[in-house]
């Protein structure tokens, strides 16, 4: 399987978190070589990323959550990003979205702003997306009060989602004093090693980040 994807990308931290699971090997192919590029927009002319293509299915997948189910149906290892419990499985699903929506989005509407000239930003924007982290912050603290991670003793998908977006969003609006339970967490998600490597892999480009001092 051949991976399309870039190492400061918080949805390619995402699937890259289950690839390093799941223990699978596939072929990652970055971004910033320009023929790369040209087989990335062939495949997904739409230019969002990461991509996955199996070329022993002829299958182009799209959306990091896709492509980490798609990764457990065809090449299950050892990690089980959907619980076979139903109501399990939809907790999952829902912490999923909370972290892509609620935590990713605003982050990257605000990281955004910032690599905006001067007089295009947009300080309104920026101020709706950090008034929908606090609510996103307070929400899911509450949520997983009590567990070890995102839905309870064991890791899923939704942890997949949970480390790019927390890891970011804390160098923007830090979760501590005010969320010490996602701070905790934040920092056993960095302990793991799948998320460690994707940390340690990002090094190089780290400073493209406009907010990486802080």
């Amino acid at each position: 399987m051949i991976l399309y994807y870039h190492p400061l990308s918080s949805y390619c931290w995402k699937v890259l978190i289950a690839f390093y699971e799941n223990g699978a090997p596939f072929a990652g192919r970055m971004l910033e070589d320009g023929e790369v590029a040209q087989e990335w927009m062939a495949l997904w002319p739409i230019g969002k990323f990461p991509l996955l293509h199996d070329p022993a299915r002829n299958a182009t997948i799209g959306e990091a959550s896709v492509i980490i189910e798609y990764l457990a149906q065809h090449e299950a290892g050892t990690f089980r990003p959907i619980p076979a419990d139903p109501d399990a499985a939809l907790e999952v699903r829902l912490m999923d979205r909370l972290f892509d929506n609620y935590v990713m989005a605003p982050m990257q509407a605000i990281v955004a702003d910032r690599l905006r000239p001067e007089e295009q930003r947009d300080s309104l924007g920026v101020t709706q997306a950090r008034d929908l982290l606090a609510k996103a912050y307070a929400l899911i603290e509450a949520r997983m009060a009590g567990r070890r991670w995102a839905v309870g003793e064991a890791f899923t998908l939704a942890d997949c989602a949970a480390a790019p977006a927390l890891f970011y969003v804390d160098r923007i609006v830090p979760l501590t004093p005010d969320f010490p339970g996602l701070a905790a967490y934040l920092a056993r998600l960095g302990a793991r090693p799948s998320v460690a490597r994707v940390l340690e892999e990002k090094q190089p480009w780290w400073h493209l980040f406009p907010f990486a001092d802080g």
